[in-house]
């Protein structure tokens, strides 16, 4: 599969940000954040000009482009892939970093095309957000798992299972790829577009983006247990009100809210007692 990368001149970082959050809703699936432009990454055959362009206007901004095969991205990503420190808690790194000393988790993780390494503020922030989760023994569900740096940390945290879902085939390689590095046994990696119905879960971890939480908050609802638990983020702060709303209409009640820069992480809990 090819790449395209698209090159957008932009120094604001607020704006970079609002990009990311938008390109992320469009089948974009990597972002470079450099001092003067963003450069986001996107199957060739997925590609819209138009709708790229009806993006940028409303910042009067431009782009290139330029055509990226799988090996020169994968040359890329590692050239620019830093190791991640979450507080004294989780370390994200990849097999060619050193390992890192005075944290209480450590992850390592193959560097490719996906969203969720770390360095982007909303997968620090669910990693921090899962620090005060009680997870030993629960059935955990990551929805949208990207590199799996979640559902791996969940298992460390000693969840008894673990379900990684994820529509992209390249992620889901990515994921299987960092499950084995990682030493996983109870981590199970599966494509998927969609909240399985036949599943129902403690926890579910979902860091994706507004348009596809808004449309999955009835089937997260239908498939956590009473009492579970949810970690939303791929959000920015003007995104709050519609997913509260939505999520109360599924008996979803956002409990705490975090930020970070202009992106949000939201936990929240299924009422034990519907109505």
């Amino acid at each position: 599969m090819n790449y395209l990368q698209i090159t957008i001149p932009v120094t604001d970082t607020s704006i970079q940000e609002m990009l990311i959050a938008r390109l992320a809703e469009q089948a974009y699936e990597g972002f470079e954040e450099e001092e003067t432009s963003l450069q986001a990454f996107i199957p060739e055959e997925q590609f819209n000009a138009a709708e790229l362009e009806e993006i940028l206007s409303g910042w009067g901004l431009t782009y290139t482009q330029d055509r990226l095969g799988a090996r020169n991205w994968n040359e890329e990503w590692e050239k620019n892939f830093q190791p991640v420190v979450v507080e004294d808690f989780c370390a994200i790194r990849a097999a060619f970093h050193p390992p890192i000393e005075g944290v209480q988790q450590e992850l390592v993780i193959t560097p490719k095309m996906s969203f969720g390494t770390g360095h982007h503020a909303t997968t620090y922030m669910m990693v921090a957000a899962m620090r005060h989760l009680d997870l030993r023994g629960r059935r955990v569900l990551d929805f949208g798992t990207g590199t799996g740096v979640l559902a791996i940390l969940a298992e460390k945290l000693g969840a008894a299972e673990v379900l990684a879902i994820d529509y992209d085939d390249w992620s889901i390689e990515n994921a299987l790829e960092n499950v084995a590095e990682n030493h996983c046994q109870s981590v199970s990696v599966k494509k998927a577009d969609t909240i399985p119905a036949d599943s129902l879960f403690d926890v579910i971890l979902a860091n994706i983006n507004k348009h596809v939480l808004l449309k999955e908050l009835h089937s997260i609802g239908q498939q956590l247990e009473k009492g579970g638990v949810i970690l939303l983020s791929g959000l920015l702060h003007e995104d709050f009100n519609d997913i509260d709303k939505e999520a109360l209409k599924n008996d979803l009640v956002i409990t705490e809210r975090m930020g970070k820069g202009h992106w949000i992480c939201l936990k929240g809990t299924k009422k034990a007692i519907q109505g």
